[in-house]
Parts: C-alpha cells; sequence; structure tokens
C-alpha cells in the first residue's frame, strides 16, 4: 500500500471508484471503534470509550444510504449499547470465524461482497478484509493488515478513523456537499 507521493496521487481515482460502489461498511470494534483498550470495573464489567466524533460520521454515512454494521469477536454490553444508540441492526458479535460471518452478512443484507468495506485493526480481521470490495486498515493496525488495504487512515482507532472512512465514503459518492450545506447553511 503506497500511502505517500506521486503513486499514491494515481491511485486515488481507483480508490474513489471502488469506494463509490458500497452499500455497506462493517467494522471490527476494538481497535476501530475503540482505542482497543479494555477497563474492567471492581466487579468486572467492562468499560469500552466509544469517539463522538466516529459515531457523527456513522450517522452521516447512515443518512446517505450507506448501511453499517460491527462484526467483532467480543461481546460486549457496552458494544450493543452503542449500537442501539447509533441505530446500528447489523451486530456480529462473538465471532471466532470473520470470514465465515461475511457469508451470513451477504444473504442477510442482499448485498454482495465486493459492494462491501470493511475496517480492521489486527490480524483476526484480514481474512475478510481480503473478501472485501474495500479494505481499510485503521493507522495503528498490524503492519500486514497495511500492507493489503486499500486504504490505510490517517487517524488511530478509536480516535478518528471510522469518521475519516466514512467522510472519505460520503465525498467518493457525492453526498459530502449535501451533507456540509445541512449543517454550514443550517439547512434541515
Amino acid at each position: 500500500m503506497i500511502l505517500s507521493g506521486p503513486e499514491a496521487e494515481r491511485d486515488v481515482p481507483l480508490k474513489t471508484e471502488k469506494l463509490r460502489e458500497i452499500r455497506l461498511l462493517l467494522l471490527d470494534v476494538d481497535g476501530v471503534m475503540t482505542d482497543g483498550r479494555i477497563t474492567y470495573t471492581e466487579s468486572g464489567a467492562e468499560i469500552k470509550s466509544f469517539d463522538v466524533k466516529d459515531g457523527l460520521g456513522i450517522r452521516l454515512a447512515m443518512d446517505a444510504g450507506i448501511r453499517v454494521g460491527v462484526v467483532t469477536a467480543r461481546t460486549s454490553e457496552a458494544l450493543r449499547h452503542r449500537c442501539r444508540n447509533l441505530a446500528i441492526d447489523l451486530v456480529f458479535d462473538g465471532v471466532r470465524n470473520k470470514r465465515a460471518v461475511l457469508d451470513d452478512i451477504v444473504k442477510t443484507t442482499g448485498v454482495s461482497a465486493c459492494r462491501i468495506a470493511f475496517v480492521g485493526d489486527d490480524l483476526q480481521d484480514l481474512p475478510l478484509m481480503r473478501r472485501v470490495g474495500f479494505s481499510v486498515a485503521v493507522a495503528d493496525a498490524h503492519d500486514i493488515l497495511i500492507e493489503h488495504a486499500d486504504m490505510v487512515t490517517t487517524r488511530r482507532g478509536g480516535r478518528g478513523a471510522v469518521r475519516e472512512v466514512c467522510e472519505a465514503l460520503l465525498k467518493a459518492q457525492g453526498a459530502w456537499g449535501n451533507v456540509m450545506n445541512r449543517y454550514v447553511n443550517d439547512e434541515k
């Protein structure tokens, strides 16, 4: 994956073309929607921190017609609460084989794998990244994922990476102007 220089600039039209076709954005959770750290209370309850800017990016993408879902190996009530809060109805948690779950997602949604984007950060995400139409690694992802990704974010997981991907999708699909008009011109 070329990150800078003339080669990267030549790659932009190809990325934009691929992003135009995306109808479903799948996200890993730990290390993508969060910074990857897990905190436990004294009673053993798990605490996760989610970036509100990422949340707005997800809502903007959904408002533009891009469906969003999560695929994660862990189960967490905090994640379920976050997904309910954002109206994400595709929640695949406790997944041991992320590649295999893609077939279920394609059947459930009717969206072909070539029209799905996936954002990951670690080795267990690689098989899924290799089967979707557009793969993204967060800035602090494992080097192997960075090598195989169509896009590498400049932001770290849990620190704006999801927002960056959502904005790239909106811009590629011509929806960014409408988003900006809504906020800049105070339109409803």
